[in-house]
């Protein structure tokens, strides 16, 4: 990671802790898939340095990358705080669910940096997507790829 994403990924692990401690984030239904939004983030861009990942399946992982940094997308962390996040939550497995069926998923699971198994938390994330954001929302997220 260089610096510019050390320092994304240190910052958003910070906003997820002290909003897990608030109540909030102790009654928001869906903090079990906002935890893992630091944990994606960072499999993504370690996934995007990877030798072994395809150039076509980097390029997919650089616009999820810049879809989490970046302040302005559909769900805006400024002003919906750690909520904000589900979209690129979303965005980031439906990527990388896509990616697993066309790579040795075991490059996903030797970067993954969660305490669950990788490939249950990105299946995870994407059954429940369409419920997280509305269908209509997340057909939007989606077309950012497609």
């Amino acid at each position: 990671m260089n610096q510019d994403q050390q320092d994304f990924y240190q910052s958003l692990r910070k906003k997820i802790r002290k909003w897990l401690d608030s109540k909030a984030g102790q009654n928001n239904k869906w903090t079990e898939y906002i935890i893992w939004a630091p944990d994606l983030f960072h499999l993504l861009v370690r996934l995007s340095l990877d030798k072994d990942v395809p150039s076509s399946e980097k390029a997919k992982l650089a616009i999820v990358i810049a879809y989490f940094i970046s302040p302005i997308d559909l769900l805006p962390e400024a002003i919906l705080g750690p909520v904000g996040y589900t979209d690129d939550i979303a965005l980031a497995a439906y990527v990388l669910n896509s990616m697993i069926n066309r790579i040795d998923p075991q490059i996903v699971e030797r970067h993954w940096a969660g305490d669950e198994e990788a490939l249950k938390v990105i299946r995870r994330i994407v059954e429940v997507a369409d419920q997280m954001l509305g269908k209509g929302l997340w057909q939007k997220v989606k077309k950012y790829i497609q």
